[in-house]
């Protein structure tokens, strides 16, 4: 059995704590949004507080390279004249400039979908919020690691 230093003991403890209350920090600040995506949510919502549901997006848990990175929503509407998605906003809340795209729709479309690709320039969370026509507001967010950045910043 192999002796341990108290130095070392309190290396290996140190280790330990800071291992754990690391990854509980990082994981909480994921899932925060940046002031510039709070302040965009904001305007488009006009306050009022947004569902989370109606909206599948699709993103790699992992981009290898941030240069381009698949992205694919769809929003849960019937697109009838009565009720359709009439905007759609894609934010990367740690990009330099945060909005990545806004595609406007009508009833005409049949269906909001969108594949296409996007720049991020570290790991972050991708928002997409969808504005309906009768008003109301749906967000959904998901979490990108980055392993090498594409917006030179």
């Amino acid at each position: 059995m192999q002796k341990i230093s108290r130095r070392e003991l309190f290396k290996l403890v140190g280790a330990g704590v800071l291992a754990t209350t690391g990854i509980s920090l990082l994981s909480t600040a994921a899932l925060a949004n940046t002031p510039a995506t709070d302040e965009y949510i904001g305007k488009i919502s006009g306050g009022s507080s947004a569902a989370d549901a109606k909206i599948t997006v699709e993103l790699p848990q992992i981009a290898e390279n941030g240069n381009t990175v698949p992205v694919k929503f769809s929003v849960e509407s019937p697109m009838t004249d009565a009720n359709y998605v009439k905007t759609v906003h894609i934010l990367a809340d740690k990009n330099p400039a945060p909005l990545v795209a806004t595609y406007n729709f009508s009833p005409l479309a049949g269906k909001a979908e969108i594949s296409t690709r996007m720049r991020l320039a570290r790991t972050q969370n991708v928002v997409v919020i969808a504005e309906m026509s009768d008003g109301t507001v749906n967000i959904a967010k998901k979490e990108v690691k980055v392993t090498i950045g594409g917006c030179g910043g």
